[in-house]
């Protein structure tokens, strides 16, 4: 029977992801082993999992130990195609097969978003890009989901370079049907009355995604639209600061911090408009979700949203991060209901290029290369 192995740094990347492309594994007789470490995640499809502390960090001992451990399962399984992903999870197994004599498996490396960006710390540019170019010439090909990486990859890297749309979402998980009842439901739970205006930006709350922004859009906007409301569904890596920002500027009553939520499907379709206010993206899941139910969009002209929002063809483009000009594009589109209504038209167009069996049809082609 043939294998295949799939590599990340954690359980939950597979969840999240990849559980498409292992179905189709499975689907087609192969033996599909994971490598990340462990969380205690019951990951189907998979009949074997090695738990390998892949390393988020420059942690020199972890790379050292992940580094014996994956090349130990290479040397004793015969892979016809190892899958990469994420940068540790896909750069020690490169690296460990390079030290493999006479290595045949087929590596294929699907690059999430680069570390190294315009844009970009120089210490990742300083790290990364060495690390990927390198490693580039043990890797048969590379698949990006952003038109920045495509270029960065395509001039610098020594493997063959692919571009698709992303991971692809779920048409059945957004295609549900919500009532007007759920959603009165919904919006009382968490305190939404009828003529509230809702924004809504789905993710963790981290440094990157850079919600404090949102935060002091809302401060300028809720003195012209006072029954503003901004949901933001994620967990918080930022352990209370934002909210106690709410706070301290009085915000607290047009922000609701809502923690992990499993109802993501159901929060879009009682919002009036999708925000994001990253630093990057690799080719965020979020808009491409807020496309295919139907809103309009204000976005950070960042990598990946780019990507998706063509500036006043889908939405708005924020070139800045500055909470004034955000504010504006936001009150554009609540004062031009018609404008709305032409957003919503195109999202709904150009969004079926992002749907799983589109994406994954993509990316299969690239495997069987």
């Amino acid at each position: 029977m043939k294998k295949v192995l799939f590599t990340a740094n954690l359980d939950s990347f597979f969840i999240k992801f990849l559980i498409p492309q292992l179905k189709y594994f499975k689907d087609n007789g192969y033996e599909v082993h994971i490598a990340s470490k462990n969380q205690g995640i019951d990951v189907p499809y998979c009949d074997k999992k090695f738990d390998v502390c892949f390393t988020r960090s420059l942690n020199v001992n972890e790379i050292f130990n992940s580094y014996k451990q994956i090349k130990k399962i290479l040397l004793d399984n015969d892979y016809e195609l190892i899958s990469c992903h994420t940068p540790f999870g896909a750069a020690i197994p490169r690296l460990a097969a390079s030290k493999i004599k006479n290595f045949n498996s087929k590596i294929v490396y699907t690059a999430h978003g680069f570390h190294f960006y315009k844009g970009a710390p120089l210490i990742n540019w300083m790290i990364y890009y060495p690390m990927e170019k390198y490693l580039s010439r043990y890797t048969d090909s590379i698949i990006t989901i952003n038109d920045e990486d495509y270029n960065t990859a395509k001039k610098k890297m020594k493997s063959k370079i692919y571009k698709v749309h992303g991971i692809g979402i779920s048409r059945e998980k957004f295609d549900i049907k919500v009532s007007a009842s759920e959603k009165m439901k919904l919006r009382k739970e968490l305190n939404i009355v009828n003529d509230n205006f809702v924004l809504i930006f789905p993710g963790e709350i981290n440094n990157n995604k850079n919600q404090i922004l949102l935060l002091d859009t809302i401060k300028i906007l809720k003195e012209k639209i006072p029954n503003i409301v901004l949901l933001l569904p994620g967990y918080d890596l930022l352990q209370g600061k934002l909210q106690k920002y709410a706070k301290q500027n009085g915000l607290y009553d047009n922000v609701r911090f809502l923690g992990y939520r499993k109802d993501i499907p159901q929060l879009l379709r009682i919002s009036n408009m999708a925000v994001s206010s990253s630093k990057r993206e690799g080719l965020p899941i979020n808009i491409i979700e807020s496309m295919y139910v139907g809103l309009p969009i204000v976005a950070t002209n960042c990598r990946g949203n780019r990507d998706l929002i063509k500036d006043g063809k889908n939405g708005y483009l924020v070139d800045s991060y500055k909470a004034d000009e955000f504010a504006q594009k936001i009150e554009k589109i609540y004062e031009n209901k018609k404008k709305a209504e032409k957003f919503i038209q195109t999202n709904k167009e150009e969004v079926n290029k992002y749907m799983l069996d589109s994406v994954l049809t993509e990316i299969i082609k690239i495997y069987e290369r």
